[in-house]
């Protein structure tokens, strides 16, 4: 069961970030090379339980999909669309200075 759910997810194309809003009230934004290089698909991670950051270049998010109840996909200029990530996962990403000191 998902902890937190987002209640808004804004792509704010001018500054580069995804804002997502949750239930709990948090706030945080992501940039768009940080979501992409924490991309979770097999590709990108490889099928090891360690997560990885992989440097993608002028990264830049083009869409954004509803996956379910659980998660979005996100599309990008590099053709790349096959990361799923789940609210759990996002919210686990989260670049704010109090989430990142959990």
């Amino acid at each position: 069961m998902t902890a937190s759910l987002p209640i808004e997810l804004n792509h704010i194309k001018a500054r580069g970030v995804v804002r997502i809003t949750w239930d709990d009230g948090h706030v945080g934004e992501y940039a768009e090379a940080y979501l992409r290089g924490h991309c979770p698909c097999a590709l990108c991670q490889g099928h090891g339980a360690q997560r990885r950051f992989i440097e993608v270049p002028d990264a830049k998010l083009t869409g954004i999909a509803s996956v379910g109840n659980y998660a979005v996909e996100l599309h990008w200029q590099d053709g790349h669309s096959t990361g799923i990530y789940t609210f759990d996962y996002l919210r686990s990403l989260c670049p704010c200075s109090s989430c990142q000191a959990k």
